[in-house]
């Protein structure tokens, strides 16, 4: 056992707080990581208010993980002491079911163990999460991290950049698409940056204008304010691909107008109340709307060499431990470009 030090939520109305958390013994698989940097994620707000249902406390979050190996179980092969790893949303899953096969982890049939807020297998412990000095996980769930990419700026890949990778992965976003991105936030920027390293032609779809300077700098070559409605009549039926990355309410017939035939809008954003969806705007165009989660170990570790060769990083800001607390009222009223990072060294 290892005790370290960890910001964690000792309630759903109450401030973070400075405390210490004990990481389980290394096991025969287990690769036992110094943290060095972690993400905030809005998922790790919405967890600790207990807006996703009900968790244990107190509770450490974070699912945005980079640091060095530490130490390694006896039969880990995969990595070892001193490796530049990274740990994401998910830390184990069953590893037997269809989709765990597929190294599609994420969809477990069973359920994949969280990060944080979920139930460790090895011990029964409930996870624990990165805003803390040190982890200890399954050597199948630790990503190596390219030299390349800058260690302070590289943990938001985990989540913000994997989730955007994925939908675009898989419905082809590429040379000769149109691919729109709803929102311009930690999802969204990274949605630009990578579309656009795939070589599609990217279109920002904001409330304003007010970040199109940022948009095309991240690689889009056009940024609409859907305030305006003329936005939706000038852009109707021409997008293969949306992906919607806004976790509030949406007004679905509009943007399933701006897609062409067989085009398809991917909800990555997960808002708390439901969304209509006209028939009609769907069945016109051989329309699909459909959603998506983080990507599967694999296809997590193809993104983060992806980002290396295209030199893609998220857009962060660095923050002390202290700061964390500050930071979430920042998240939720949209004050941060792009997102935040923590220093572990500062939790000694």
């Amino acid at each position: 056992m290892r005790t370290v030090n960890a910001y964690a939520a000792p309630s759903a109305t109450e401030p973070l707080v400075k405390t210490t958390i004990t990481r389980r013994d290394l096991g025969p698989n287990d690769v036992e990581i110094d943290i060095a940097y972690a993400g905030i994620c809005h998922s790790d707000i919405h967890t600790v208010r207990g807006e996703w249902g009900e968790i244990q406390y107190p509770q450490v979050v974070g699912h945005e993980i980079v640091g060095h190996v530490a130490s390694v179980g006896e039969n880990v092969t995969k990595h070892k002491v001193g490796d530049r790893v990274g740990v994401g949303c998910m830390v184990n899953s069953c590893g037997e079911c269809e989709n765990c096969l597929k190294g599609e982890e994420q969809y477990c049939l069973k359920g994949n163990i969280q990060t944080y807020a979920g139930v460790d297998p090895a011990d029964g412990s409930i996870t624990q999460g990165g805003y803390s000095q040190a982890v200890v996980v399954n050597e199948d769930f630790v990503l190596r991290v390219p030299e390349s990419l800058d260690i302070e700026k590289v943990a938001p890949l985990l989540c913000a950049g994997i989730t955007l990778y994925s939908p675009l992965h898989h419905w082809k976003a590429g040379p000769g698409k149109k691919v729109a991105i709803v929102g311009l936030g930690g999802l969204g920027h990274m949605g630009v940056k990578i579309a656009a390293a795939l070589g599609a032609e990217v279109t920002v779809l904001s409330q304003t204008t007010s970040k199109q300077e940022d948009s095309l700098r991240f690689g889009a070559v056009a940024h609409h304010a859907t305030k305006d409605p003329e936005t939706f009549e000038k852009l109707a039926n021409s997008f293969d691909l949306i992906i919607n990355t806004v976790s509030a309410k949406i007004p679905m017939g509009a943007y399933l107008g701006l897609l062409a035939v067989d085009g398809t809008i991917v909800n990555v954003g997960a808002p708390s109340e439901p969304l209509e969806v006209p028939a009609f705007a769907l069945i016109g165009s051989r329309r699909s709307w459909a959603g998506s989660a983080i990507g599967g170990i694999r296809e997590t570790q193809e993104m983060l060499d992806f980002c290396a060769e295209h030199g893609i990083l998220p857009e962060t800001e660095l923050i002390s431990a202290e700061y964390i607390n500050e930071a979430y009222e920042r998240v939720l009223s949209s004050d941060v470009r792009y997102r935040f990072v923590i220093d572990a060294a500062t939790l000694a």
